[in-house]
C-alpha cells in the first residue's frame, strides 16, 4: 500500500524525469520510496528506480502546504483506496464534485500514463500493449482504470447505466457489467485495446450478461 511521503521523499519525487518517472536519490531515500509503493527498482542494470503509478500521480498533484513538525504526519489519500493515493473507479461508489470534474479527469489521465510507462519498464521487451506485474495483482483496479481512462462512465451508488467492475473466483479473471449492450461491447473493445482478453457471457439464472476479462500474457 503507497503512504504519503515525507518533505524530503516529495522532492525527490517531483524532480523525476517528467517523461520516464526515472527517479536520482540517495540509496536510501530510494529505498524509502519503494517501500512506500512511490517506485519500483528495475530488475535490469543498472538497476534505476521509477516512479509507480501512485508516484507519478503524487508528482502531479500539487504539494500540500507542510507546517513543520517533529513527525511528518500522513496526508489524506485523493481518493479511498488500493494505490494508498489514487484509486479507479470500479462502478457503485459514492463520490463527491470532485471526483467527476476535470480534476478527476487530470488524474485518471495521470494514473493510465503512469501506468503505461510501468509496463514499459517492467516489460523484458519494453512494450506497452499488455498488462504488467502490478495490474495482475490488483486486477479490478486495473480493469477499472483502463475503462475510465477511455471515458467509460461507472456506475453510480444507485446502480443504473454505468460500469461496474468486479473480483471472480477465477484466477486472474474479473466480471464486467454494464446494463446498456452497447456500453458494454464498448467496454469489451477497451479491454481488449489495453491488453486484456474478453469474452462476452450471459449469467444463468439472471440473463444478465457481461464480460470476463483476463490480462494478455503475450
Amino acid at each position: 500500500m503507497a503512504l504519503s511521503p515525507t518533505a524530503a521523499q516529495r522532492r525527490v519525487i517531483d524532480a523525476a524525469d517528467p517523461a520516464t518517472g526515472r527517479l536520482r536519490g540517495t540509496e536510501a531515500q530510494l529505498a524509502a520510496l519503494v517501500k512506500r509503493g512511490l517506485a519500483f527498482r528495475h530488475p535490469r542494470p543498472p538497476h534505476d528506480h521509477f516512479l509507480t503509478p501512485a508516484g507519478h500521480r503524487i508528482r502531479e498533484s500539487p504539494a500540500e502546504p507542510r507546517t513543520p513538525t517533529t513527525t511528518e504526519p500522513a496526508a489524506p489519500a485523493a481518493a479511498p483506496a488500493a494505490g494508498g493515493v489514487f484509486a479507479a473507479r470500479v462502478g457503485g461508489e459514492d463520490t463527491g464534485p470532485d471526483e467527476t470534474g476535470p480534476a478527476r479527469l487530470r488524474e485518471v489521465r495521470g494514473a493510465w500514463q503512469g501506468l503505461l510507462e510501468l509496463r514499459r519498464m517492467t516489460h523484458s521487451d519494453g512494450s506497452t500493449d499488455r498488462p504488467c506485474g502490478w495490474e495482475r495483482t490488483h486486477l479490478v483496479q486495473a480493469a477499472a482504470l483502463a475503462l475510465e481512462a477511455a471515458g467509460h462512465r461507472p456506475a453510480g451508488p444507485d446502480g443504473g447505466d454505468g460500469y461496474r467492475v468486479r473480483a471472480t473466483p477465477q484466477p486472474e479473471a474479473v466480471a464486467v457489467y454494464e446494463p446498456d449492450g452497447t456500453a458494454l461491447r464498448g467496454c469489451g473493445a477497451t479491454l481488449e485495446g489495453a491488453g486484456w482478453q474478453v469474452g462476452e457471457y450471459t449469467e444463468p439464472r439472471t440473463r444478465v450478461r457481461y464480460l470476463l476479462a483476463s490480462p494478455r500474457k503475450v
